[in-house]
């Protein structure tokens, strides 16, 4: 699942419309559109406000994990495991 398609199904789930997260991030609507729908690419600062939003890790609209975790765990320095190189 791309990213776009899993901001689309939280946004759903949420019962959020494209316009009320085009307002949010302050551009029109069909600019939003174009992201959701991958004709371009959406900016990192748009994605981590969308996170802020709908209370998702952007690790889960990433793709990196399956679990909808809040945008509100934090990952702390203790827990992270150092770079071998």
């Amino acid at each position: 699942m791309y990213y776009t398609d899993r901001i689309k199904w939280v946004r759903d789930c949420h019962n959020i419309s494209q316009k009320e997260l085009a307002t949010f991030l302050h551009i029109k609507q069909q600019q939003y559109a174009r992201y959701e729908k991958g004709i371009n690419v959406m900016p990192v600062t748009h994605l981590a406000k969308i996170c802020e939003y709908l209370d998702i890790s952007a690790d889960y609209i990433l793709g990196l994990c399956d679990e909808m975790k809040s945008y509100k765990t934090k990952t702390t320095q203790e827990n992270l495991e150092p770079i071998e190189s």
